[in-house]
């Protein structure tokens, strides 16, 4: 007994389990964490792990020399050196470089200087609370208290989010591991409200977490399309949720077979509508064992977007998940928004570069009265949606990626009443995983934003 009772007074002074630590990288090719290790008091992170969900890559062990090449990009780091090369050009790391079993670790702090080296586009590391963003994909949100008695909170994300939320007295924790939320203008929300009175954004180990304090019980509603989250007392949970927000929006008209995926809603003027080409059952082209075009297309039309964005210009995604949206519902929806011009995604394995189409009209006669047939619809902005299509080739040239522009019986392009482009991008070399590569999606992505921002005061907005 005596033996028992050392053995238990020694393990209550154990300290607790450290939690394991490991970083989250987000990026329109994928989100995925990789476990840190510690060396010389620094957390460290394997960079072939790292580099490997982005793009091809590959590396090898010689001794105390390791070489990694990305795509192609080349980098040489030597055991135990604090500089590396990446072609051909001097790197600082913040420590040590470890070549460990034939792993190749850098230290996370040194993440910034090596990775635009390898990716050619801007990353940006919350060190503190090992989150990494490459390119511009953080979801940002927005968090309003309506005017209902009683009031609901609710959060507007800019993309679908799918957090772990656990309820406890006096709060409600959203935890976002997979998704690049980022914090708001201030972390601490106050809403002066006695139910619900204020909101927190804090960040830990790869998570964001918003806390929101409640002196009530308290339930949490997901929209179907993962944008919107709502908060109510839990009298009121039952109620319907979807008209919550402060000011009422219309929504698109729903013809034909119904989408997997909430509609996008057009009760506002937006300036380039986004469509990712096939989703659901209909996967596109087979670019490779596991490479499905609907995937490709849903990261380009993500990058375009960000891109889009940046440059102040307003989009509407008509697919941002994995959804099925027939072609005629795509185009009544793009009809209905109003927009400048609609653009269009599509992936090909074949060919090198990027192909921009337009639309090739059926010959079905002169349209009589105030309608035209919804086969020619496209008639009316063609020689607009032919001047969107050189600008974009221009953008494309100043890059030095191959492009052409052709005419296609591409739909739903004849069904577009606005200007109207589908752009299809192809490797520039022979291997096809550069589809997936965000230097790439970026790269020709930033050619058509630039584009459409060039003849921004063309296009102008229909009526």
């Amino acid at each position: 007994m005596s033996a028992i009772l050392i053995i238990l007074f020694f393990t209550l002074l154990l300290p607790a389990a450290t939690p394991e630590k490991h970083l989250s990288v987000y990026s329109t090719a994928a989100n995925y964490t990789l476990p840190l290790t510690l060396v010389d008091n620094r957390d460290y992170v394997g960079l072939l792990e790292l580099l490997e969900p982005l793009g091809a890559v590959t590396a090898k062990a010689d001794g105390s020399r390791w070489r990694i090449r990305y795509n192609n990009v080349l980098g040489d780091f030597q055991n135990s050196r604090i500089r590396g090369r990446i072609q051909g050009r001097d790197v600082e790391l913040t420590g040590r470089f470890v070549l460990e079993n034939g792993r190749g670790l850098v230290p996370v702090s040194s993440i910034p200087s090596l990775l635009p080296r390898f990716l050619g586009g801007p990353v940006t590391l919350h060190e503190d609370s090992h989150r990494l963003f490459i390119g511009s994909v953080a979801t940002h949100f927005t968090a309003l208290l309506t005017s209902h008695n009683p009031a609901r909170l609710v959060f507007h994300f800019t993309s679908p989010v799918n957090p772990a939320i656990t309820n406890s007295p006096g709060s409600v924790r959203m935890t976002f591991t997979r998704e690049p939320v980022v914090a708001p203008a201030s972390p601490t929300l106050t809403f002066g409200n006695k139910t619900i009175p204020s909101a927190n954004y804090s960040e830990n180990n790869g998570a964001a977490v918003i806390t929101v304090t409640a002196t009530t019980p308290v339930s949490t509603a997901i929209s179907g399309d993962g944008r919107t989250i709502t908060i109510a007392p839990a009298a009121v949970a039952s109620q319907p949720t979807a008209p919550e927000t402060p000011t009422s929006k219309a929504t698109a008209p729903q013809p034909g077979a119904a989408a997997t995926q909430s509609l996008p809603e057009i009760g506002r003027r937006y300036f380039v509508v986004i469509d990712a080409s096939h989703g659901g059952d209909d996967r596109g082209e087979a670019l490779g064992p596991n490479l499905a075009e609907k995937d490709v297309t849903l990261g380009l039309a993500r990058s375009l977007k960000q891109e889009i964005e940046s440059r102040g210009m307003t989009t509407l995604m008509l697919r941002d998940s994995d959804a099925s949206i027939p072609l005629d519902q795509r185009a009544t929806i793009t009809d209905a928004s109003h927009a400048a011009i609609y653009v269009v995604l599509h992936a090909a394995s074949s060919g090198h570069g990027v192909r921009v189409y337009t639309a090739l009209l059926p010959y079905d006669g002169d349209d009589v009265g105030p309608f035209r047939a919804w086969s020619t619809a496209q008639h009316g902005a063609l020689s607009l949606s032919q001047s969107a299509g050189a600008a974009v080739l221009a953008e494309l040239q100043k890059r030095q990626i191959p492009d052409r522009l052709l005419a296609a019986p591409l739909r739903p392009l004849n069904n577009i009443t606005l200007p109207a482009i589908a752009v299809e991008v192809a490797p520039q070399g022979s291997d096809v995983q550069q589809l997936t590569a965000p230097d790439y999606q970026q790269l020709v992505t930033s050619a058509v934003a630039t584009a459409i921002a060039a003849i921004h005061d063309q296009l102008g907005v229909t009526r």
